[in-house]
């Protein structure tokens, strides 16, 4: 999606970007941009975010670095309910599963991706129109010292268990905050990967994602929600 905005130049220009569409649903957002809104997210689980990155002007794309790389910001979409409760995890980041021997935490996609991040929360209720869907309100998160320290741990031990060819025992139960999951959009959209034997084998894409009960304690540090 072709952002019809330029990139912010500073943080204090994003984020009154971010502001002004608080309170807006997405219907009233896309329909002053001249932008079409899907019927439904079920094929298109990335085009919230996108149409978010959009409005903002984010100039990132695809790349494994932050929406906003010259001002070192990612841009998170949080779906939540009414009463503040985050409906699902958030994608991070793809798992490397053929070349993480020579990777280090602050070398990660993942580290850079979360040393500061706006979170747009984006309200609505179940079955309802993505038109109807409601905008609250942004705010910038950084990653306190312990946070840092589990998100750090939960890394380094998925990256292990790839490099030990321990890909098949990786599963959403592992990590505190950080959980790896399929990334795929169906189950023959295979990639390559390798065995306890050193052997090539063919296995489901895997990304890092954001537990909820995670983005839920940073929600409500932030917005002070009971």
């Amino acid at each position: 999606m072709i952002s019809p905005f330029p990139r912010p130049e500073s943080q204090k220009q994003l984020m009154q970007r971010a502001h002004a569409l608080a309170g807006k649903t997405i219907g009233e957002v896309a329909h002053s941009l001249n932008i079409i809104v899907p019927e439904t997210l079920k094929r298109k689980k990335g085009w919230q975010g996108q149409f978010i990155e959009a409005c903002l002007g984010a100039d990132s794309g695809s790349l494994s670095q932050p929406d906003f790389p010259h001002l070192k910001i990612e841009l998170k979409t949080l779906p939540i309910d009414y009463q503040g409760k985050v409906l699902e995890s958030t994608y991070v980041s793809v798992l490397n599963l053929t070349s993480q021997q020579l990777i280090s935490w602050q070398q990660s996609p993942v580290y850079h991706k979360l040393q500061k991040v706006l979170w747009v929360p984006i309200a609505r209720k179940p079955q309802q129109n993505i038109m109807l869907s409601r905008i609250a309100t942004p705010f910038l998160w950084c990653p306190t010292p312990q946070q840092q320290q589990t998100l750090k741990m939960d890394w380094e031990n998925a990256v292990e268990m790839v490099n030990l060819g321990k890909v098949d025992q990786l599963n959403a139960k592992i990590g505190e905050y950080l959980q790896v999951r399929p990334k795929a959009a169906n189950a023959k959209a295979l990639t390559s990967a390798y065995n306890q034997q050193g052997e090539k084998i063919a296995t489901l894409p895997r990304g890092f994602y954001l537990r909820s009960h995670f983005t839920q304690q940073i929600l409500q540090e932030n917005l002070k929600l009971n």
